[in-house]
């Protein structure tokens, strides 16, 4: 795990899956219009053979920021689901970069969610992606039989 510091303005994002929780640590900070950025450290973790953040790495965080950023700025919040992602693949992220996941809501229907992605290291554009996101109804929690 990098030993380099955590950028200001920064807190630990508290993930919502178990997914999640083993790509981070994950952090997030305020970001314009009521979205949050999201960042992580590129860990040795992140890489794959070529010693790179690894593509599904990197699409994960993308998703994820969307999904939160669309969920955050809806008029009421809602759950949802990822119904489309876009991804390019324009750039690397190397061990020891500082990844932020820059969001931009493009529109919110009664059932469907646009927004665009950047992942960016410093001012260097590594992954562009768009999402839709569906909305659905909220999972029940499971009922756990008795004795």
């Amino acid at each position: 795990m990098s030993t380099e510091p955590i950028l200001e303005g920064y807190v630990p994002l508290i993930p919502g899956g178990q997914w999640l929780m083993h790509a981070g640590p994950i952090y997030q900070r305020p970001g314009p219009n009521g979205t949050v950025v999201i960042a992580l450290r590129v860990d040795q973790k992140h890489t794959n053979m070529r010693g790179i953040a690894h593509g599904g790495m990197l699409v994960t965080l993308a998703d994820s920021a969307l999904g939160r950023n669309m969920n955050i700025t809806r008029d009421t919040h809602a759950a949802m689901v990822s119904v489309n992602l876009s991804t390019d693949f324009i750039g690397a992220a190397k061990v020891g970069d500082w990844l932020e996941a820059h969001v931009e809501i493009r529109k919110h229907g009664a059932r469907l969610s646009f927004a665009e992605c950047q992942l960016r290291v410093g001012d260097k554009v590594v992954v562009r992606c768009s999402g839709v996101f569906a909305v659905v109804e909220p999972v029940a929690p499971k009922e756990v039989p008795e004795g």
